[in-house]
């Protein structure tokens, strides 16, 4: 028989989860870099007990917003290249459904998250208790069954040995790279607080390591064939890069073969902006360079990436009917996509391999050189539009150039939905990888903010810049006061364009009146007027608003040095954005209005659909 220990399953797990353990450039560490918290009935006397007694080998962070700290902890592990996670608990009820969206967010974009929320009593003697919800037709169903679609592994505790296989099974969703994703155990409260004879082992310390699958033989031949006869081969490069950290192996495959690379939100800083065979953004949002290439190529090789329409232009963009896919990526139900020729394996093993086999192989110099071509004309555009202006209102384009002229490519610069995505993809000069930070995937207005705090929890040394606009910043701005608490100095520059600038745009382009989305085209008896800086100075940061572009890189000078941290707000124009680049995007137009505008862009809605390749 072997040694147990008594324990409640709240301390149970929680010794658990500080003896995981990861290494990284040859140095253990914890692979849990602490436990979000926002404690309630539902978890304050069992797991919040628990983490009080192991609060020095697994710290505890207290947060504003349940969804927010659930955002910090994904970004944490992002920044991490998924090889440190977080832990995040709430109470049951509201605490705990505040964290669905965090949850998609993990499950679209392929991250670790161990979520703890707080549940019901698993005896029932009690119910209805405080914040359950009650299903007339199932006695089974909570609040937390909301996570079940959100979650790559879920498990509800009822009794407290379920913790030993639950954690277990955790523990290989959230460490595998191509299952990757959230994992929820709803912890039921009085199971919390129960005990069992826990064995000892189960508390040994386990070391876990990024597996790195090798490419099947049969796979590797067809990819092999295919590429030799290539002759305008074209990489796009997606988050699988980053996340296996290939960056270097991708550089030397696409050096030897001569092939132009393009990178997707998730991909972009897979290679530095200046390297000569980086066409950058592709897509919808993408250079006109990168996309030049993607309707002439031949061969697309897919490297970790999982073509959502943003890149694929809604399959509007590969135009040449003789093209083939190469789906390298860990995961097979994204290595099949689109009749690509699969090829299933870890982007650093699969290049490796790739660069062996091609010994010799080289793409048409023409091709090559017309991509380096093209790359030159974007950079003159680009140039243009992000240099310095004296406009009262400025575009998000030369916001963006005085964050770039100010903080280099050395800096991680975050940001996530509304405009700022599309011209950050297209314009922001990335230089390490992963210091181009986007949520993109599920396009989470924010994340911004929390995000930006994970980052740098994740990495302390760099400078992070959080790039928001006004509307997202008034979703969820709380964190800001996290930040500060926890001496976490981020600089966030806020975008002031009175309202929900990208989706105006959108709504105008589809034919749409303006409605809804500006301030001045919503309902209103009197429009609101924010004193954004005021109020992050009333949540200890620093602050100030800024008249020009000017003034501006003289602010994001100061919050270098500053010591905590700091928010500089800017008006910007609400409707200009960049024209050059970019490509169609499917978005419904109505068949059937009353108003011309919109009859007019159905028609060119239609004209547009036949470009779409189906099935391809």
């Amino acid at each position: 028989m072997s040694n147990t220990v008594r324990l409640t399953m709240a301390q149970a797990l929680t010794r658990f989860l500080a003896a995981q353990m990861t290494t990284i450039d040859g140095k253990e560490m914890p692979i849990f870099g602490g436990v979000w918290a926002i404690f309630g009935h539902g978890n304050v006397a069992g797991i919040g007990e628990a983490l009080y007694q192991v609060r020095d080998e697994l710290p505890t962070y207290r947060a504003h917003n349940e969804q927010a700290m659930a955002h910090a902890a994904i970004a944490f592990a992002k920044a991490s290249f998924r090889q440190r996670m977080m832990a995040v608990t709430s109470s049951v009820g509201p605490g705990a459904t505040n964290m669905v969206t965090a949850a998609a967010l993990a499950h679209v974009n392929r991250l670790p998250l161990l979520l703890l929320p707080g549940d019901v009593f698993a005896n029932r003697i009690p119910d209805p208790v405080l914040q359950q919800v009650e299903s007339f037709a199932d006695g089974t169903i909570s609040a937390n069954d909301c996570f079940r679609p959100v979650s790559r592994y879920f498990d509800r505790i009822t009794r407290p040995e379920q913790i030993i296989p639950a954690l277990a099974r955790a523990m290989t969703v959230l460490t595998d790279p191509a299952e990757c994703g959230p994992v929820t155990l709803a912890l039921c409260q009085d199971v919390q607080a129960e005990a069992y004879d826990y064995p000892e082992s189960f508390f040994d310390k386990r070391v876990w390591s990024l597996r790195r699958p090798r490419p099947d033989r049969n796979e590797l031949s067809a990819a092999v064939a295919a590429l030799q006869s290539a002759k305008k081969p074209l990489v796009i490069a997606g988050g699988g890069v980053i996340f296996s950290q290939a960056s270097k192996e991708l550089a030397d495959f696409v050096e030897a073969a001569g092939i132009p690379v393009c990178e997707t939100q998730g991909g972009k800083s897979s290679l530095p902006d200046s390297h000569p065979l980086n066409m950058a953004a592709v897509g919808v949002t993408g250079t006109s360079a990168a996309n030049r290439l993607a309707q002439e190529a031949d061969l697309i090789i897919a490297v970790g990436t999982r073509l959502q329409d943003f890149t694929t232009g809604s399959w509007s963009l590969f135009q040449n009917s003789a093209k083939t896919f190469i789906g390298l990526n860990v995961q097979t139900f994204d290595a099949a996509k689109h009749r690509a020729l699969p090829l299933v394996a870890d982007a650093k093993e699969g290049l490796l391999e790739l660069t062996a086999a091609l010994q010799g192989y080289k793409a048409p110099a023409s091709w090559t050189e017309n991509a380096k071509s093209g790359k030159a004309e974007w950079q003159k555009a680009a140039a243009k539009v992000t240099g310095p202006t004296n406009a009262s209102l400025p575009s998000d384009a030369q916001v963006i150039g005085a964050v770039q002229r100010t903080f280099g490519a050395e800096a991680t610069v975050l940001h996530a939905a509304g405009g700022l995505p599309g011209e950050m993809h297209k314009l922001w000069q990335a230089g390490a990888p992963g210091s181009y930070h986007a949520e993109y995937g599920f396009s989470c207005m924010g994340y911004e903010i929390a995000g930006g705090l994970g980052a740098k929890m994740a990495k302390p040394d760099d400078e992070v810049v959080v790039m928001i606009g006004d509307g997202s910043y008034l979703m969820l701005n709380s964190e800001l006061a996290t930040s500060v608490m926890l001496g976490q100095r981020i600089t966030v520059v806020l975008l002031d364009n009175r309202g929900y600038g990208c989706i105006n745009r959108l709504q105008m382009g589809t034919g749409g009146a303006n409605f809804n989305n500006l301030l001045k085209d919503s309902k209103h008896e009197v429009l609101p007027d924010i004193d954004f800086a005021a109020h992050a100075r009333s949540l200890g940061a620093i602050s100030e608003k800024v008249a020009s572009i000017a003034e501006l890189e003289t602010a994001l000078a100061r919050a270098k040095d500053n010591d905590r941290t700091t928010v500089i707000v800017i008006d910007t124009d609400p409707l200009i954005s960049t024209e050059e680049g970019g490509t169609w995007w499917d978005v419904a137009v109505p068949e059937v209005s009353q108003r011309s505008q919109v009859t007019a862009a159905r028609k060119e809605y239609e004209q547009k659909l036949k470009l779409q390749r189906v099935g391809d």
